[in-house]
Formats: C-alpha cells, structure tokens, sequence
C-alpha cells in the first residue's frame, strides 16, 4: 500500500497504529435535526485525501466529496433531505435534490416532467428518493492492499407497473484517490418495462474557480435549445459567479472512450495552491450520451457532467424520437463510471 509517499506492508501499518480507521475506513452516522433526521450516511476516507459520503437513505448517491478537507463537489441549498418529504408532481424534485457529487436520475423516468401513454411523470424519476435495501459497508484486506466496498439494491415498482432493480457497488482503495461505481440494472418484471437513467455528477467550489479548465473528450457539442446564444466547446473555462446567469444544458456526442478533465491550476491546498485535475470516465457501451449542465449562477454555482442513456426532454420525447430503451423481463444492463483525483 502506498501511504505518506512511500510502501506498507499490512503488518507494517498495523504496527504503527490501534486500529487501522486512525489511517482510513468506514463510518455510518444518522443526521439528527431539520428535514434530514433519519437520514443514513456512510463516511469514506482513503487515507491519500478523498473523503466522501454514502447516503442509504437516498440510493447509495454520493453527498459530500472532499479531498484534504477541501469540497470538490456542489451542495444545494436543500440539504440531505429525507426523502419521505419527495413530492414526485412536476418539478418538486427541485425542493429535495440534494445536490452533491452524484445524484442518480431514473430508472424509467430522466428529465423533464410529462406524461407518457397515461402516466405522469416529474422531474428526473425517482430513484434519488428511494432508499437502499441490503445494505452493507467493509473493508477489506486484499494482501498489502485494503478495499472499502459499499453495496446495496434499489427497487422501483409498481402494482400493475414495472419493476426494476439496482444493484450498486461504490468502491475505493486506501491510498489511492478513486471512486469506482459499478450499477447492474435487471427487469425483475414479466413485461418489456422503460428504463432511462443518468449520473448527475456536481462539481462546485473551489474546484470549480475562475482559473478552472473543463475538457471533454467529445466529437461533437450543441445545446438542448436551439435558441440557446452561448456556444460550448470541447475546451471551455469557468466563470465567476453572475446573479444573472441563467442554466445552460448541452448535448455531447462522445467518442469512443468518453471522459471530462476539470482542472484547477490554482486549487487552495494546505494553506497555498496546487494544480489540481478530477477526471471522470465511463462505457460509452452502455452510456452512449453526455448531457453538461451549466449553471454559473450566485448560489447555485455548479457543474454538472451527467453520462447517461438518453437526453433529458422526458420520456414522452424518448418515445416519440424513437430512442427510449426497453428491457426485456429478466434483462440486465451494466454501467461503470470511474472518478479519479490527481
């Protein structure tokens, strides 16, 4: 294990300390007060900088993502809501989103509210409010290496509806700093059953600063509405923040092996600056879109870089374009998204 610049034998550490979480691990907390009592969260620290949290409560998204204690994603003002005050009609998602690094959208419903063949369906589905079942957190010694692995399933379901399953794997490995998130999605259903979902990854400050370079590693870039007047690249810079500042969401055409470099030159690390990059990577097999919002504004000052299997109209417009995907009864489908710090 590569810890403090230099190799450690399993014995060597565990010489050297009582128990090995003074070095890294994993801790399970509950929030106490306001909306987000009840809520589960699962600590993550590699020991190398990463520290991030797990929240059960909320399908195993990811909330907090810190690297030496310095935030690399985007809070929203909401808080981690409990999801027992999710209002599923039209844009009331809004109310309870949570921000963070990784709210995950679907699993038959991205985007716009609507309603398809009957069914009214709001903002982004609901797989960001519904908690994980099975649970389980460990580490793990894999030689001189240790795993931190958290699993867990998500169903969505319904009477006379569909059924589908997540089942969610978040790892890292002490000493490094990497997320590696790894879905299996199967129709537990009878019948050909939707399936549309998106990784809202959210990046904010200080990361995300003046001096800020995003790079994608896209073929083509255009934005969700034609009469959108800021154009967006493959190579773009961050702005500071403007009260005025409306959202701007754009459509990737990625390559074969898509990925997004956010690199700050300037990143404020133990009391002076340091370049710093996150870098984002995924299967284009699985996750053939890329969807960038933009929000440079006050407050709501954010990055979102969310791979996905569709575009974010709403599945009425899925339907109607001819791209919303189905599962048949009893068909898996795996996505693989790695987040690395450097």
């Amino acid at each position: 294990m590569n810890l403090y610049g230099r190799e450690w034998s399993r014995r060597e550490l565990e010489a050297r300390v009582g128990k090995i979480e003074q070095i890294a691990g994993i801790k399970r907390f509950v929030s106490v007060e306001g909306k987000e009592a009840g809520v589960e969260h699962i600590q993550v620290r590699t020991g190398a900088g990463l520290s991030y949290h797990v929240t059960p409560s909320k399908g195993l998204d990811i909330s907090l993502a810190e690297y030496h204690g310095v935030p690399i994603s985007w809070q929203s003002p909401n808080g981690n809501v409990h999801p027992a005050f999710y209002e599923a009609e039209g844009n009331h998602w809004l109310r309870t989103a949570s921000g963070g690094l990784l709210m995950t959208c679907g699993l038959m419903q991205v985007g716009a509210s609507c309603d398809d063949e009957g069914e009214h369906l709001g903002l982004h589905g609901r797989y960001h409010h519904t908690p994980a079942e099975e649970v389980c957190a460990r580490s793990s010694w894999q030689e001189d290496e240790m795993d931190l692995c958290i699993t867990g399933l998500i169903n969505e379901t319904s009477i006379f509806g569909g059924w589908l399953q997540l089942s969610r794997e978040i790892s890292s490995r002490v000493g490094e700093n990497s997320i590696l998130i790894k879905d299996t999605v199967r129709n537990m259903g009878f019948s050909p059953c939707p399936h549309m979902i998106l990784y809202h990854f959210n990046f904010g400050f200080p990361l995300l600063m003046e001096e800020t370079h995003v790079h994608f590693n896209s073929d083509k870039v255009s934005p969700r509405e034609s009469h959108t007047s800021i154009q967006a690249g493959v190579e773009q810079a961050w702005q500071s923040p403007d009260a005025a500042s409306h959202e701007q969401v754009y459509y990737h055409v990625t390559s074969n092996h898509p990925s997004v470099q956010i690199t700050n030159p300037r990143f404020p690390l133990n009391g002076g600056t340091t370049r710093f990059q996150a870098s984002l990577e995924w299967s284009s097999q699985t996750l053939p879109r890329l969807v960038q919002w933009n929000m440079p504004g006050a407050g709501t000052h954010v990055l979102g870089i969310e791979p996905a299997n569709c575009h974010v109209g709403g599945r009425q417009e899925e339907r109607e374009q001819g791209n919303l995907v189905y599962l048949a009864p009893g068909e898996t489908v795996h996505y693989e998204i790695r987040l690395n710090l450097s």
